[in-house]
């Protein structure tokens, strides 16, 4: 190789370490034969590997700082140098090859963070807009009692793996065209945590934790809705070695009501009143949502909350009119409380006895309802027409 080493890698004869690794990595992505298939490319890489070579080694690069062939020992590149698969991998992947390969990663930990755990909770639709503790059972791998999360029967220790001495890793050495190409695996004696357990815990086989089903009190905030996640933190399952557990969530699952609809903040009812009631008009005294509460409450509160409201049914209501009762809804989450909205559905009586008939018969004559024609109109309102509803049943 007449070129100078230098010139190859595209970097001043002062370049640190530094410098020319990032050179060679830049040069290595552009020329690798399983990027640039041309022929001189290849050859080119070949070089330039070889100048990597030289000059990432501070011995052989003052001896050919010094005007001496760093090639005189027989070192070439393709002769044995020794090349590094993992210098080829860094100009790709600036780290450790993939699959294992690479260098310096060491043993893993036998004590990681556990997984996080998913429950569901049903709940009341009173519980979830004002809130409610409730105690739960779940099932979770919880730290060893007996080696307390060591993993070890008592007064023992783990030892050193005597294939990878400790290292998690062992190196496979093989030689192609590159050179010889070194790659590192996980230790398969000791499943790369570089000591094995000799003499295992018996209750929970060395795992450091064992399953076992827990009691906890879970306190929902107010305002949640169906499919909300509480979180537990540190309440999830322990992690191998008895490391620190995750995290618990507890899915909100909200029971449908006999009377209420939620949508957002807003509850929806349907008020049936008689048709008479409708015509000459009436109050109804109805319960809000805060009386399916728990009588368990503090009871000076309970007596303080209100739990009933009176609709007034103004004469000649018609059905499908709506009353909205501002902030008698779900309270939110960040303060704010939806509204009740109630619909009136007018009941047209579907028995009558002869005297009921009569009397209606004769309060038709006198409204001159006889043979009523019936009057068509269409059903959807212009807007101006809902707002007049709308504030006109107000």
């Amino acid at each position: 190789m007449s070129q100078d080493l230098y010139e190859l890698l595209g970097v001043s004869r002062d370049a640190d370490a530094d410098q020319i690794k990032k050179a060679y990595r830049k040069l290595a992505r552009q020329l690798h034969p399983d990027v640039n298939p041309d022929p001189e490319a290849q050859e080119k890489f070949k070089h330039v590997s070889s100048a990597y070579e030289v000059l990432s080694d501070p011995q052989k690069r003052a001896h050919y700082d010094r005007g001496g062939d760093p090639f005189s020992q027989g070192g070439g590149f393709g002769q044995g140098a020794g090349f590094s698969f993992t210098d080829i991998m860094d100009a790709f992947f600036g780290g450790a090859a993939p699959g294992g390969a690479g260098g310096g990663r060491g043993p893993r930990p036998r004590t990681r963070r556990g997984q996080d755990a998913l429950i569901a909770l049903e709940i009341e639709l009173a519980e979830a807009a004002f809130g409610v503790t409730r105690e739960i059972k779940v099932d979770t791998a919880v730290t060893c009692s007996l080696c307390h999360g060591a993993g070890t029967a008592e007064g023992t220790e783990p030892v050193t793996c005597g294939t990878c001495h400790g290292a998690g890793e062992v190196a496979q050495v093989q030689r192609s065209f590159l050179g010889e190409i070194r790659t590192l695996r996980p230790c398969a004696a000791c499943r790369g945590y570089g000591s094995i357990i000799p003499d295992p815990c018996r209750e929970c086989s060395g795992d450091g934790r064992v399953r076992s089903r827990r009691t906890l009190n879970v306190k929902i905030p107010g305002g949640v809705d169906d499919g909300t996640r509480v979180q537990l933190t540190e309440q999830g399952e322990v992690g191998p070695g008895g490391g620190p557990a995750g995290d618990l969530y507890v899915e909100i699952r909200v029971a449908q009501h006999p009377t209420f609809v939620r949508n957002g903040n807003d509850l929806h009812c349907t008020v049936s009143v008689p048709m008479t009631a409708a015509a000459l008009g009436t109050t109804l005294t109805l319960p809000l949502l805060e009386a399916d509460i728990d009588g368990s409450d503090d009871g000076e509160e309970k007596a303080e909350r209100e739990t009933t409201y009176d609709l007034e049914v103004r004469p000649g209501t018609q059905s499908g009119t709506e009353q909205v009762l501002r902030g008698k809804g779900v309270p939110g989450l960040r303060g704010g409380r939806g509204d009740l909205i109630a619909t009136v559905v007018v009941e047209t009586p579907t028995k009558l006895d002869a005297r009921q008939e009569e009397l209606l018969r004769e309060l038709a004559t006198l409204r001159g309802e006889e043979a009523p024609e019936g009057t068509m109109r269409s059903s959807q309102k212009s807007v101006f027409g809902r707002l007049r509803d709308a504030f006109g049943n107000h």
